[in-house]
């Protein structure tokens, strides 16, 4: 393993007038025979070269199912909230004081959604970073997900980014999207992320799995994570043109599927939710995407929607799946055992 050099950036960004103090960074990009990092400084760009073997540059694809996993945690839609995240995951256990991984071989699912809104994505994107070679070195895992947020940032579609990101990008002369292109260490690592994953008998994904999506696409989620990779940098009128496009981008889409929610979308009944599951071979979903003030169980138990409201900066839930038994994990680390369906 390569050694991990890890900076976290935690100074906040003032706007005085037309005078703009704040630091953010690093971003690291990849030339031929070396690591160029930078930074900003309160306001002023810092860079310096890096050897390159000072980070992997290579990274393979994530894979799509795991078995025997004893203990899995889950939250999704942090949306730049690093402050709230930290606290989460330390009050629950699963990360130290030292921002350190302490889940020992369990796994933690981030279900998506880590950027646009809040104003630090880039520590959030660097603590999975580290957090997730530490998990793999203890038999644990993080599987980080990439949610519609994740692919809209990667393909140009910057409408949520926070303001602080547009004058980062100004100051090193680069538009948004180039901080996390093919060419630097993050926007590898972030290419090499799967959509869905299946662990025991459980799948995660961002949106959900529709009826028409099993239908026209399978169940194979190793050839599903592969062509949604392999379509993260065409342009827009490249995609739109492909066959792809409509099931991948569409409201039927794995990350944008919102039907499991009756206040979202069209209220699926149990019937429904029992051929999805039967198609995926699962007994449960877990899913993003949908806020709420809390994690949402959902169909007896088969669904559950752990979007807590993170993206808020107030409060935020972890979702833990132990002997086929769920819990709520809240911000103050109390878990509360979920019986039954909340609706």
């Amino acid at each position: 393993m390569k050694k991990l050099f890890f900076i976290l950036m935690l100074v906040p960004f003032i706007l005085l007038g037309q005078n703009l103090t704040f630091s953010d960074g690093p971003y690291i990009f990849i030339k031929k025979d070396r690591l160029v990092e930078k930074s900003l400084i309160n306001g002023k760009v810092i860079t310096k070269d890096l050897e390159i073997n000072r980070y992997d540059t290579i990274y393979y694809p994530a894979k799509s199912s795991f078995s025997n996993v004893n203990k899995i945690a889950a939250l999704s839609d942090i949306h730049g909230q690093f402050d709230l995240l930290v606290a989460l995951l330390k009050n629950n256990k699963i990360i130290d004081n030292n921002l350190d991984w302490s889940f020992n071989k369990g796994h933690l699912v981030i279900v998506g959604d880590v950027f646009d809104r809040g104003d630090k994505v880039n520590q959030i994107l660097w603590l999975l970073y580290k957090l997730e070679i530490q998990a793999k070195n203890m038999g644990g895992r993080l599987h980080f997900l990439l949610g519609n947020h994740e692919y809209m940032v990667l393909q140009k579609d910057l409408r949520y980014i926070n303001r602080k990101y547009r004058f980062s990008a100004k100051s090193l002369d680069l538009k948004y999207d180039e901080l996390y292109g093919k060419e630097t260490i993050l926007g590898r690592w972030l290419r090499s992320k799967p959509t869905i994953i299946k662990i025991n008998n459980t799948v995660f994904t961002h949106g959900g799995v529709s009826k028409k999506f099993i239908k026209n696409r399978g169940v194979d989620f190793d050839e599903i994570n592969d062509l949604m990779r392999n379509n993260i940098d065409f342009s827009p009128k490249k995609m739109k043109s492909r066959d792809y496009y409509k099931l991948y981008n569409s409201e039927e889409s794995l990350v944008w599927y919102r039907d499991y929610f009756k206040e979202y979308g069209d209220d699926l009944s149990e019937k429904d939710i029992s051929e999805i599951l039967k198609n995926l071979n699962s007994k449960h979903i877990v899913v993003g995407h949908c806020p709420y003030d809390e994690i949402i169980p959902l169909y007896n138990n088969r669904i559950f929607g752990v979007d807590s409201s993170i993206q808020k900066g107030i409060y935020g839930e972890v979702l833990f799946i132990e002997n086929d038994q769920f819990s709520r994990g809240k911000l103050n680390g109390k878990l509360i055992r979920i019986e039954s369906d909340a609706q």
